[in-house]
């Protein structure tokens, strides 16, 4: 039997992709074969779409290792392998297979059990497949490395996309301050999210003499490690979460001095997997705590313009392919 599928064969723009005819997969002992309803972008498919940086063609100098991109996923479960314990057919289910062969842009996919986590109820399909690459890297910067809590003030720098609108709520969830920076015309997105305070990039330098932070989340990467410390309290934390390789490699030679002179800690987010995460997200999402942000939705035909769009950075929240139902939200 076959599945219909986004393909490519050579690195490029989205004019390289396809769709294509291709065999639905067989799930392996410890997998399940997917129903794929609905699959999200990522800034991870956009770089591996292009090979750029270089360090994505790892695995696949002269041509992709995986012909079919898509991590973030939501569907149905219709097969179980033997080794398989946590879901049977039929299980509605959502994850990130970043970790386990990507595929997601298809009507059916094989992933790990460990990959998934039950869909959270109220939420479409649509809805679930926005969250988990965004949402968890949202999570682990502010919580883990952050440290946030209550009465903090935090800014979010990019947060208009789709890790820092999940880094609003999940902030202002936990009682914090806090401060998105983005574009002019994301700022009352991130109003309607809950920051408490917005600043259009173009017109204000948040590192310029401004407040100082207890956690700055920075999702593009576009400030020097000496314009973040200035920004910071002292204790405080800047977690970048997006960026060039040249400005990961600063942050990471003054993380060092900044915590010796300054005790201030700067570290560069390391994107981790983790269904546990997803769980949070999930019981979050059900108790009406966060919503997911979706600025378009496409059909698996206009995949590529999907990622045409996202590849503009215009992006308000996050983009959603709809691969097998009508959006429902």
């Amino acid at each position: 039997m076959t599945m219909k599928a986004m393909v490519y064969e050579k690195y490029g723009l989205p004019d390289v992709l396809r769709i294509e005819e291709t065999e639905i997969p067989k799930p392996k002992d410890d997998e399940v074969l997917l129903a794929v309803h609905a699959a999200s972008v990522n800034s991870w498919d956009w770089d591996l779409l292009r090979g750029k940086p270089y360090i994505n063609r790892i695995g696949g100098l002269r041509k992709p290792r995986y012909r079919i991109l898509g991590a973030d996923v939501a569907g149905t479960v219709v097969a179980a392998g033997a080794a398989v314990t946590r879901y049977r057919p039929g299980d509605e289910v959502f994850g990130d297979l970043s970790g386990c062969g990507w595929g997601g842009f298809a009507e059916y996919v094989c992933a790990r059990e460990t990959a998934l986590t039950p869909k959270p109820a109220g939420l479409s399909f649509e809805q679930a497949a926005a969250i988990p690459q965004a949402a968890v890297l949202a999570l682990q910067g502010m919580r883990d490395i952050g440290r946030l809590d209550k009465g903090c003030r935090v800014l979010i720098n990019g947060a208009g996309g789709g890790v820092g609108t999940f880094a609003i709520q999940y902030a202002k969830w936990l009682g914090a301050e806090v401060t998105g920076v983005d574009r002019g015309d994301k700022l009352d997105l991130l109003r309607d999210v809950g920051a408490d305070h917005v600043l259009d990039y173009a017109r204000e330098d948040f590192a310029a003499n401004g407040p100082r932070y207890d956690l700055i989340l920075d999702v593009v990467g576009n400030r020097s490690a000496v314009e973040v410390r200035r920004a910071l309290r002292p204790g405080g934390a800047y977690v970048m979460v997006g960026g060039s390789l040249p400005r990961i490699l600063q942050t990471l030679l003054a993380a060092k001095p900044a915590a010796w002179l300054e005790k201030k800690n700067l570290a560069v987010l390391v994107h981790k997997p983790k269904h546990e995460d997803q769980l949070v997200w999930s019981d979050l999402a059900e108790a009406g705590h966060v919503k997911p942000v979706i600025d378009r939705l496409y059909t698996l035909n206009d995949a590529p313009r999907a990622l045409a769009y996202f590849g503009e950075g215009r992006v308000r929240g996050k983009v959603v392919i709809a691969i097998r139902s009508t959006p429902s939200f």
